[in-house]
């Protein structure tokens, strides 16, 4: 297994009923629109953070990271916390990012997408291991 495959498989291992409930809070924003989809992103970040915060979900992503970064055998140089630079809420879901010792790991939470001409967004990946992308960046 490479280092990105260890990660997935310790966060969906380890913390799969989190991810369920990041893609319930993101079925209750959708629930919200108009449509199936909307062309808005202020209908999609704000209400998807505030659900995630009601639901004490991003207080609890900053152990899903750590718990990451332990699987690859590495240390983060703090803890990391709910709030940039460890966690950020975009368009397409929560986004974790920590510094190792010869990469950046980024993983991303996708349950939204991003549909162009017109651009759009529309609920994403349905199922953890649909949702969860990691990728490590070279320093």
């Amino acid at each position: 297994m490479n280092r990105e495959q260890i990660v997935r498989k310790s966060v969906l291992d380890d913390h799969e009923s989190l991810l369920e409930t990041i893609l319930d809070c993101a079925d209750e924003v959708v629930a919200s629109w108009d449509d199936e989809a909307t062309t808005e992103r202020r209908h999609v970040v704000e209400p998807f953070e505030n659900t995630l915060v009601d639901r004490d979900i991003t207080g609890r992503l900053p152990a899903l990271l750590a718990g990451a970064v332990d699987a690859l055998g590495e240390e983060l140089p703090a803890e990391p916390v709910a709030a940039p630079p460890y966690l950020t809420i975009t368009s397409v879901g929560p986004v974790l990012r920590a510094t190792l010792a010869d990469a950046r790991l980024v993983m991303t939470i996708r349950v939204f997408a991003i549909e162009r001409d017109p651009t759009r967004y529309v609920r994403g990946a349905t199922t953890p291991s649909e949702a969860l992308a990691v990728a490590l960046k070279s320093r």
